[in-house]
């Protein structure tokens, strides 16, 4: 999703290099909108997991439903992955050819 909204930006992210904007803050405009949509799947996956734990009770061997340990590693791994994948989009962006971008409009 994040490629895909760099990809639809680029003229966006073209005007704002030619207007003075850093690679670095080009790239946290894309790590922070990846790292708003990350928190709130995560946060979501968490509330689902807890709500969902009576059910997977049976399912589930050598742990427990609500086990804090495993939620918060799987919730940290989720978020690195995930964080990961949002870099490889900011960077890219922040290769935009301002010139370019505005020639093309």
């Amino acid at each position: 999703m994040i490629s895909y909204s760099v990809s639809q930006r680029t003229q966006e992210i073209g005007i704002r290099m030619a207007l003075g904007a850093g690679a670095a803050q080009i790239r946290t405009l894309i790590m922070g909108q990846g790292f708003k949509l990350i928190a709130v799947s995560i946060a979501l996956g968490l509330l689902a997991g807890f709500a969902l734990a009576r059910l997977m009770t049976s399912l589930l061997y050598g742990i427990a439903p609500t086990d804090p340990t495993t939620y918060a590693t799987v919730a940290l791994i989720l978020m690195t992955v995930a964080l990961a994948g949002s870099y490889l989009p900011a960077r890219r962006a922040t290769r935009v050819d301002p010139v370019r971008t505005l020639r093309a409009e």
